[in-house]
């Protein structure tokens, strides 16, 4: 190929490529920087895209022997092809992640710099869809917070889909502009600005980001991203770490934002990487990313560096307010609904004004305290139900948490029962059951039912409910 590319035109090489047109200015662009590299990483634009995912270490249920792992994260693992995950009951209960593999650098790279020995308060600022929170989330201890922040409105759904699945109770998932946040200043020791960029390092993987690529595009989100990274900023605290990560190539977005950190009260954290990860450092005025191209490592483009504050903000306090929107629960309340959890005596239990019961974690109490008042447009803690007269109706986040009880009435069921569940069927069993009952498969909790006799009811969440014909899989 590298004959090829010196008796033709770059543009007559990717026509060449008839599985994939890359814009000649994006061509341009990789060309110069990858050099002899650059029909290698043509290549593996057009060779099949990797599939991995992550498990969740508090609900192991997948089997992964023969699976190869993913090397700089212990909880991924690569697929041999692509399943239709929508129809694994295993992944509707959190049982994985689908995340791209590059991007699990994430977790190495937290490993090298952060003390994950002690509590630590963390912002990930750009959130959703949650590959990276889900992430961060399964790495912290039980009494560090999370937070989840997504910008964009319409995309706080499926954040707060994923972080449910997951089932952590010490995350918060809100939706904020970072110029927002200024009543959290000094207040965070990591914060991950998984920046919107260009999308590059998803030609692969998603043909539509080729034909939204554009040089205009790229100096747009370049800006975008200062921006974030200045806002951001000041949100941490002294010696704390801002992660800065892309999925693209390009100078603008990764090399010079790192160069505008770098200027501007950070120092940059090195990473050591092992030379056979085949992951490229780039050097900008003493500071060093990573970067992963498809045609080095078995995933997609993606870029990452650290730098740690050296300039001082002013942490904020957390002072003894009262909840803004929430009641403490009555004792006899309380009794109710701290039975459904494994660790009772670990939560607080308190009720919104619109009927829902939730737990917080004893040990971040104030913490949820204090962000009630501060930022405005966020949900925290478990999610347990609602009261309807004399009853408790549990609700789905529940069933989902790893803090609920593990000997709680349950069914398990099989794969064709799991996915009519899954489109919101009501169930016949084989044996008779009453009341609450968790739907389960592969020991994990999928959802609720409630048994009458041999027919159970399905309390599935409608927004929850698969669409799709499950005929062929059952």
């Amino acid at each position: 190929m590298c004959a090829v590319i010196q008796k033709t035109t770059l543009f007559q090489y990717i026509c060449l490529m008839n599985t994939l047109t890359l814009p000649p200015a994006f061509a341009n662009q990789m060309n110069a920087q990858l050099g002899a590299d650059f029909p290698l990483f043509v290549d593996a634009l057009a060779s099949p895209t990797p599939v991995s995912i992550r498990v969740n270490p508090r609900k192991q249920a997948l089997d992964t022997t023969n699976l190869d792992r993913v090397p700089w994260c212990p909880e991924g693992f690569y697929l041999p092809e692509r399943p239709n995950f929508t129809v694994d009951p295993l992944f509707q209960a959190g049982g994985y992640y689908v995340q791209e593999a590059s991007s699990m650098l994430l977790s190495e790279t937290i490993r090298q710099t952060a003390n994950l020995a002690r509590p630590l308060r963390v912002l990930d600022l750009c959130g959703a869809p949650g590959g990276k929170s889900t992430l961060l989330a399964s790495m912290l201890t039980p009494d560090s917070l999370l937070i989840c922040n997504e910008v964009i409105r319409s995309r706080v759904s499926v954040l707060r889909q994923n972080i449910d699945k997951w089932g952590y109770p010490n995350v918060v998932v809100s939706n904020h502009d970072p110029e927002d946040l200024t009543n959290l200043s000094g207040y965070f020791d990591i914060i991950l600005v998984d920046a919107p960029c260009s999308g590059e390092g998803l030609f692969r993987k998603d043909p539509e980001a080729v034909d939204e690529w554009s040089e205009a595009n790229v100096d747009l989100c370049a800006a975008r991203q200062k921006r974030i990274l200045a806002a951001a900023a000041p949100l941490l605290d002294t010696g704390g770490l801002l992660i800065y990560s892309t999925c693209t190539y390009n100078t603008q977005e990764n090399d010079d934002n790192m160069r505008y950190l770098a200027t501007n009260g950070f120092k940059n954290r090195p990473l050591d990487l092992p030379a056979d990860w085949q992951i490229v450092e780039k050097r900008v005025d003493g500071a060093v990313g990573y970067q992963c191209y498809p045609h080095r490592v078995k995933g997609e483009g993606f870029f990452i560096s650290v730098f740690e504050k050296t300039s001082f903000t002013a942490a904020v306090k957390l002072n003894a307010r009262t909840f803004r929107s929430i009641r403490a629960l009555r004792p006899r309340e309380t009794a109710s609904v701290s039975a459904w959890l494994q660790h009772p005596k670990a939560f607080s239990y308190w009720e919104k004004p619109n009927g829902d019961v939730m737990a917080l974690p004893t040990a971040l109490e104030k913490t949820f305290l204090f962000l009630d008042s501060a930022i405005h447009s966020k949900g925290f803690g478990i999610e347990l139900g609602q009261f309807k007269g004399t009853d408790f109706i549990p609700s789905h986040t529940l069933a989902l948490s790893t803090a609920i009880r593990s000997d709680l009435p349950g069914v398990e069921l099989s794969l064709e029962e799991a996915l009519r569940y899954f489109k919101k069927e009501n169930l016949v069993l084989d044996q008779p059951v009453k009341g609450w009952q968790l739907a389960r498969f592969g020991g994990l909790n999928l959802g609720w039912m409630k048994g009458v006799g041999q027919r159970v009811n399905n309390y599935l969440p409608k927004d929850w409910r698969i669409r799709m014909d499950i005929r062929e899989y059952i």
